[in-house]
């Protein structure tokens, strides 16, 4: 068979990137150039990854998967990638997605966009077109994790019926498990927010507990580890029930059942209504949106703590101590549910005075004098002098020499 232009292209381009990644001696590079080798390389990758994305619909054309005996064709693509069928499967839906999407396309192909990315953009763009935009926009600076939130909310808004997509959510409510070549088990958990959110919350509690009683100087492990052992004490605590049980004294202590602490971000509008319309919101703070009627659900039996737009005026409330007051802690959830570094998706924060108003010199804590960063970035002002740069909501944290840094402002007129 003849081949084709592209595929001489192609061929020519794959030789090329491999001559030069064989003379890559990773010792030989100089530290001041790596990190824009990394991304030119990651570039590479990406638009590699674009073309091979692009493609995979018309794998499933081919039929060669029937010939080799797959049940489909994703499963082929999992063969040939070396992929899950979960990510083969992704990567077929976001094939048929861009056909619709020339944007997200071309970003794709011109390595502006992972291949992540562009699957959670064009699985949010094919339920709401019109989010193509602002999504891509949303990319250019947020983390995965914050772009998969601002992609729920883009589908919620374009679904015609909140409450029939929670329903299916729900009989589609699974519990996977399997056990991987190494003999890892994996366990993996999928359903409605409201329900997944109760053992979230007990879990970031678990979690929060652990690392507060760590040993003092010992170095600590990644989150994820540390959440996998949360997950485990949190088996191992129901096997108790509620009965009392020996704790690390060796006295009896009463073993108690999870219970369900979330922030319901809700406009009091729609809670009278019965609905969402427009702006208005309705959804657990970092997991994502959830019908009126599920929030009135869980109002009546859930231990949730509820911020509504019309409640209690917090801007200019002023404490005296070092602390924010409850009412600013709500406050700050409303406004911040993660970190405050853009493109920081951490939801362990802590709650920072911003560059100029910090508390050793003023002796008060305002709400529009504070922010809620994660340990890291908190690390890095307190210690460092970085800091926020001037304004609201996810902005960037700057080093002390860098001209948007709060000390190179000009003086404030008083």
């Amino acid at each position: 068979m003849l081949e084709s232009s592209i595929e001489r292209q192609v061929a020519a381009a794959e030789e090329a990137v491999r001559a030069a990644v064989a003379a890559i001696d990773p010792d030989e590079v100089p530290a001041s150039q790596s990190v824009a080798l990394f991304e030119r390389l990651d570039r590479i990758v990406r638009s590699a990854s674009a073309g091979r994305t692009l493609l995979a619909r018309r794998v499933e054309d081919a039929q060669v998967w029937k010939r080799k005996g797959h049940r489909s064709a994703a499963e082929h693509l999992a063969e040939l990638t070396g992929s899950s069928l979960g990510a083969a499967r992704t990567e077929m839906e976001t094939s048929k997605a861009l056909q619709g999407l020339p944007c997200t396309r071309r970003q794709m192909v011109d390595g502006v966009l992972s291949s992540h990315q562009a699957s959670v953009i064009a699985g949010a763009a094919t339920v709401n077109p019109g989010a193509e935009g602002a999504l891509l926009a949303v990319a250019g600076s947020a983390s995965l994790l914050e772009l998969r939130d601002e992609a729920l909310r883009a589908k919620a808004a374009g679904d015609p019926d909140l409450g029939a997509t929670h329903a299916r959510l729900r009989r589609q409510r699974r519990v996977t498990r399997f056990t991987d070549a190494e003999g890892a088990r994996h366990l993996n958990l999928c359903g409605p927010v409201d329900e997944v959110s109760v053992i979230e919350a007990e879990l970031d509690r678990r979690l929060s507990q652990l690392i507060r009683q760590l040993p003092a100087g010992r170095p600590m492990e990644c989150r994820d580890a540390l959440a996998f052992d949360a997950a485990v004490a949190m088996a191992r605590r129901s096997e108790g029930g509620d009965t009392p049980s020996a704790g690390p004294t060796g006295r009896a202590s009463q073993v108690t059942r999870p219970q369900h602490l979330a922030l319901l971000r809700l406009d009091i509008a729609a809670l009278w209504r019965g609905y969402a319309e427009g702006d208005e919101l309705c959804e657990v703070t970092g997991l994502g949106p959830i019908p009126v009627g599920v929030a009135r659900r869980l109002l009546g039996e859930a231990a949730l703590k509820l911020l509504i737009t019309t409640g209690e005026a917090v801007a200019h409330v002023t404490s005296l101590t070092r602390g924010p007051t409850q009412a600013m802690r709500y406050a700050l959830l409303w406004s911040s549910p993660t970190c405050t570094v853009e493109g920081c998706s951490r939801t362990i924060v802590e709650h920072d005075h911003r560059y100029g108003a910090e508390y050793k010199d003023t002796k008060r804590t305002r709400l529009d004098e504070i922010d809620r960063v994660c340990t890291t970035h908190h690390d890095l002002h307190t210690r460092h002098g970085w800091a926020l740069v001037p304004g609201t909501g996810k902005r960037p944290l700057v080093p002390p020499d860098d001209p948007r840094h709060p000390a190179h402002a000009p003086p404030t007129l008083r």
